[in-house]
């Protein structure tokens, strides 16, 4: 503690000290002074409070606040300490300014004095350094945000590794549990919003001698093509399928008889276009469509598939590489 000439009584300083600390428990580092409210002039400073702002060969005690800081923070202070004049309990404010070149944030807490017998007041502050809070603070909410980031990053990792679970390793398409249970939602869904979608059910035609003197390789080389292009000319809301070694089947969600058709025709010109190389020789391949759809065509799930399955067959029936549609049911009236 700094002397001054013209000190605070003991038993005042004591008083505004008691005030301050049940308000709030004073830190190591904290700053604290008590000035004359009349003069404007500091009767008392702590170490910290000398250290931090005294001037070079001079303390605090005995200084006013124009003599410390600059004009702007002169007025800033001056306007906190009449609001807390007026106050009988701890009042707070925040201060943020520039001192010897350093950005300093104070959080200061002040407590006035009733007068003396002399008519004198005392306004006791702390000022607690606010930046190493505010690091921390910075810090804390850096860590959190990486945390969420790797929460993010472990919560699509799982959902891929259960994806990747629900998917055919030779095709990249869902298996068939996956594909069944989204066919019951989107007939559910169509069921009670009254809207169409339609299933398609895909054969690979026999592959010629030349892929079949390859052998497995050239099959899974087809399943490969077979995967990539149905993968590529679905959305994100329809859903394709591997049954078995040649047979696919997609679901195409909120599209019509006409709009299946034509989408799957495309599909179809692709298969018949698409280069599969294998040990150097080009392997062709060409499919066989059956296309149904709710409710024109079936309004129950196993009528569904079976009128898929029927217009599949007549495709094949027909010679393969090419689009059939189930029949169109009509109610008697």
């Amino acid at each position: 503690m700094t002397p001054s000439p013209e000190s605070i009584p003991e038993a005042a300083l004591e008083v505004l000290l008691a005030g301050l600390l049940q308000a709030r428990l004073a830190q190591d580092g904290d700053l604290l002074a008590v000035k004359d409210a009349r003069s404007g002039r500091y009767v008392h400073a702590n170490d910290a409070m000398t250290r931090r702002f005294g001037p070079a060969g001079a303390g605090v005690v005995g200084s006013t606040d124009a003599e410390l800081f600059d004009a702007p923070v002169v007025t800033a202070l001056r306007a906190a300490e009449q609001t807390a004049l007026g106050h009988p309990r701890p009042l707070v404010s925040e201060h943020r300014f520039e001192h010897g070149g350093e950005r300093l944030e104070f959080h200061v807490m002040r407590l006035a004095g009733a007068p003396d017998a002399n008519g004198r007041r005392w306004l006791c502050s702390l000022w607690s350094d606010q930046r190493d809070a505010r690091r921390r603070e910075g810090q804390l909410q850096a860590a959190l945000a990486q945390l969420e980031q790797q929460q993010r990053a472990n919560e699509a990792l799982r959902r891929e590794l259960a994806d990747q679970a629900l998917r055919d390793p030779a095709s990249g398409l869902y298996t068939r549990a996956r594909f069944d249970d989204q066919l019951r939602r989107e007939l559910d869904l169509s069921t009670r919003e009254h809207r169409e979608f339609a299933i398609v059910f895909i054969e690979i035609d026999p592959l010629g001698e030349k892929a079949l003197a390859l052998g497995d390789a050239a099959r899974e080389r087809v399943l490969e093509a077979m995967g990539r292009l149905l993968r590529g000319g679905t959305r994100a809301m329809d859903a394709s399928c591997r049954l078995d070694d040649r047979r696919f089947t997609v679901l195409l969600s909120g599209v019509g008889l006409a709009t299946a058709h034509s989408r799957m025709e495309g599909l179809r010109r692709q298969c018949a276009t698409q280069i599969v190389v294998l040990d150097g020789q080009e392997l062709g391949f060409t499919v066989s469509m059956g296309v149904a759809s709710f409710p024109h065509t079936a309004q129950t799930q196993d009528e569904l598939v079976e009128a898929g399955r029927a217009a599949l067959a007549e495709a094949r029936r027909r010679g393969g590489n090419q689009v059939t549609l189930a029949a169109i049911r009509f109610e008697a009236s």
